[in-house]
């Protein structure tokens, strides 16, 4: 069995995945689908004992009903596992995962002000990328966000 089987298997037994929630494309690749309720346990169970001990970015997007993130995590010169989740997009909590890597704080920022994603956990700090004056609750790389009328 593969190193990427081996994982699969590995979450499947130890967290309750079904099988159809992964994807494994090619050799070095692991995609996984899982609920709210047990990201932040199987993202903790990646990162401390599976080893994918770097973040190399996150995700956004825009499902319709719902919103989802995508973290893209690797091990040292190996595979790279693919955890997307999603929550309503009525009420897109997501905990934040800078105590894990402090890398997240940008990516996090920038769920926040594009998507409108309130991020459980994340420390203070500027907006990112919006400027400040940029409306509150105005996520424009949502699918149905409108850009606001030009003042002529």
């Amino acid at each position: 069995m593969s190193q990427e089987e081996n994982i699969k298997q590995e979450l499947i037994t130890k967290f309750g995945i079904p099988e159809a929630n992964f994807r494994l494309p090619r050799e070095r690749r692991i995609f996984v689908e899982v609920g709210q309720e047990i990201f932040p346990a199987v993202f903790d169970y990646a990162v401390r004992q599976l080893k994918f001990c770097h973040l190399c970015t996150m995700t956004g997007l825009d499902d319709g009903d719902k919103l989802s993130v995508i973290y893209h995590l690797a091990q040292d010169r190996s595979i790279m596992i693919n955890i997307k989740t999603s929550v309503p997009k009525d009420n897109p909590k997501l905990m934040s995962v800078t105590s894990y890597f402090s890398s997240a704080d940008a990516y996090e920022r920038e769920l926040a002000d594009l998507l409108g994603f309130k991020v459980e956990g994340l420390p203070p700090g500027n907006r990112y990328p919006l400027t400040d004056d940029w409306p509150r609750d105005q996520f424009p790389l949502r699918k149905d966000w409108k850009t606001p009328a030009t003042k002529v």
